[in-house]
């Protein structure tokens, strides 16, 4: 018996439970009460220095001048600035807005235009889109929340806009992607930088062509109509990616973050937004190159989401709801889709599989009819007075609501998909797509454990022919490298053929964070650890105090949510236990944990579902040590 006790306190003393601590991009993203917050509408006064400023500014946006007219802009009536630079942007929903002669037209503010330095909330730039072929206002909001889940992504909400004193009426309030946003996505804001929309005025004459990324030879001038140059270089590094995807595309992950393609094409896929590469046009998205010289996709307009008014791009439109999500709509000959996904190409079994994956994902956390019902229904309660006041929207506010659940049609002059009826169909015929039919594996746990001073990672999977972890000590967190991980009883693997995969962390004695994620295979799929990899991944550090000892770190992802969300801890001593939920004025509403537990790792799912939106807190609790951080839920 003493020699039994004697193994069982050896192993504890050799097995020390490490940190696991999920990554999470969404804390990038901005508080509460600021600029894009979607809990109430902001005003947002401008007054022209210049009388004949209507007049100036929309022959500005027809010969493409860029020039923007100082003006004094009024936030809420407690933010005032002198000078800010307005203009007209937009391209259809400029010009067919002035075609009928309807004063509300999109606008682009540049905060510190005359004067350096000056911001509003800590932007420098405001866009605002008309909706002007959306009935229910929120199309474009409600696909910004569900793409910032899965890649960097702008943000937007409501603004009631006046000039001169007139109220123009409810516009979308877009975070503009400029060097603020990649300061705040990507912690640097120098690199390569394009708009990838052509150089071309809606109804206007003058170049045409589209941002297709083919190749139009060594002649750099070929590119100037189809790209818009943000940085003060960057011909050069585009015509490589360029060239590299059309003709070396063995090596376009070395140029190119080739997930976060697969993520920005999946969310397009799902969400049926067709004014984007994979869909009907090849434009609306921004390329940046990171100091680890690859290329980062970018969204950008999302208002033709859930079809939008593109219905009418087809005489049967079950053809737009039911495109094939590995050619995208009718766009299979563009080297982004060709050379990443379509079956005419080799090299992209790999991808087709990840991609894959990445679609299941956003289906199953995302696509939920009735919570994005949810979602819109909170939206237009924040907007319902401001649309109702909108004298210059084109439609009633029986379509402002009916246009939620229902295409409008205006026969041979109008048509724009419903919201939830484009998600019941796409979500079935996604669903039932023979690629995404197939069995990936199934990931049961993940853990990492230290052995005589050696950390371990196992992963238990089934319906698996291989399992590798993806790591990397990049600061920029990308280029993930694969290695196999073993079910063979060596290698830190305690029993053979057991589906518990482990391996030794790589570059634990590197004296970085590692950052980390698991790939499970089998003949026909692939299943990723976390499922939001590589946006989301685990770190493991040295210093983490979970491993010395310490306080426990918390990790909640996703946050915010909308279905559930799931808490992890590890603790490294046994001790009472606690977590509960609060609301914000301190009323307890649910316990999740009230009891002794031993060390190790934990995780517990919170599914809230009947509470109402909102911000909560949880409140942890390990003896005497207590930590609380809040929970933002929405419906």
């Amino acid at each position: 018996m003493k020699k039994k006790l004697l193994v069982i306190l050896l192993l504890i003393n050799l097995f020390v439970p490490q940190a696991q601590i999920l990554y999470n991009p969404q804390e990038l993203y901005e508080p509460a009460d600021g600029l894009y917050d979607t809990d109430h509408i902001r005003d947002i006064y401008i007054n022209f220095y210049e009388p004949n400023y209507d007049n100036i500014l929309q022959n500005n946006w027809e010969l493409n001048t860029g020039l923007r007219l100082p003006a004094s802009l009024q936030l809420d009536g407690n933010i005032f600035l002198d000078s800010v630079g307005v203009r007209y942007k937009g391209n259809s929903t400029f010009a067919i807005a002035q075609d009928l002669n309807n004063p509300k037209l999109p606008l682009n503010i540049d905060i510190n235009e005359y004067i350096a330095d000056q911001h509003i909330m800590n932007y420098k730039k405001v866009k605002l889109a008309n909706s002007l072929f959306d009935p229910t206002f929120c199309k474009e909001i409600s696909a910004y929340n569900i793409y910032k889940r899965y890649l960097p992504s702008p943000e937007a909400n409501f603004m009631n806009v006046h000039i001169q004193g007139q109220l123009l009426g409810c516009y979308v309030n877009t975070q503009s992607v400029d060097r603020t946003f990649l300061n705040q996505h990507f912690n640097e804001n120098d690199g390569v930088f394009f708009k990838c929309d052509p150089i071309q005025q809606f109804g206007q004459p003058g170049p045409s062509g589209n941002s297709d990324l083919t190749w139009k030879g060594t002649d750099s001038t070929s590119y100037y109509n189809h790209y818009n140059l943000k940085s003060e270089h960057g011909w050069e590094e585009l015509m490589n990616l360029i060239y590299t995807l059309n003709f070396n595309v063995s090596e376009i992950d070395s140029i190119l973050n080739v997930d976060r393609v697969l993520w920005a094409f999946a969310v397009n896929s799902v969400v049926t937004n067709l004014d984007t590469y994979n869909g009907l046009y090849q434009h609306n998205y921004y390329l940046y190159q990171t100091k680890d010289g690859l290329f980062q996709m970018i969204p950008w307009d999302l208002t033709e989401s859930f079809i939008g008014a593109l219905l009418g791009h087809n005489s049967n439109p079950n053809l737009l709801y039911e495109y094939d999500p590995y050619n995208g709509y009718n766009c299979w000959y563009h080297p982004l889709v060709y050379q990443l996904l379509s079956d005419s190409s080799n090299n992209n079994s790999l991808y087709q599989k990840i991609y894959t994956d990445h679609i299941r994902t956003i289906i199953e956390e995302s696509l939920d009819a009735s919570i994005i019902e949810n979602y819109v229904s909170y939206l237009q309660g924040i907007c319902l007075n401001a649309v109702s006041n909108d004298n210059n929207k084109l439609f009633s506010m029986l379509e402002f609501y009916a246009n939620v659940s229902n295409e409008f049609v205006i026969p041979n002059v109008f048509a724009t998909g419903g919201i939830t009826s484009t998600i019941n169909i796409r979500k079935a015929y996604l669903q039932n797509h023979p690629e995404i039919l197939k069995a990936p594996p199934d990931i049961n746990s993940t853990s990492i454990f230290n052995i005589n001073d050696t950390t371990y990672v196992t992963i238990e999977v089934s319906n698996a022919d291989s399992v590798e972890i993806m790591t990397t000590i990049s600061p920029y967190h990308s280029k993930f490298k694969a290695q196999l991980m073993f079910d063979d009883g060596t290698h830190g693997d305690e029993i053979a053929n057991d589906q518990k995969y482990t391996m030794t962390l790589p570059y634990q004695n590197s004296g970085q964070d590692v950052q980390y994620y698991f790939r499970a295979h089998n003949n026909e799929a692939i299943k990723l650890k976390p499922e939001r990899a590589e946006y989301e991944f685990y770190i493991y550090s040295n210093t983490s105090p979970i491993s010395n000892g310490e306080f426990p770190i918390v990790a909640i992802f996703p946050n915010p949510f909308s279905n559930s969300t799931t808490i992890q801890f590890e603790i490294s001593e046994p001790g009472d236990i606690s977590l509960k939920i609060y609301n914000m004025i301190g009323q307890e509403l649910e316990t999740l944990i009230n009891d002794y537990h031993y060390a190790g790792q934990y995780e517990i799912e919170w599914n809230p579902n009947k509470i109402k939106s909102g911000m909560y807190i949880y409140v942890f609790k390990l003896n005497d040590y207590i930590q609380s951080k809040k929970l933002i839920y929405f419906k």
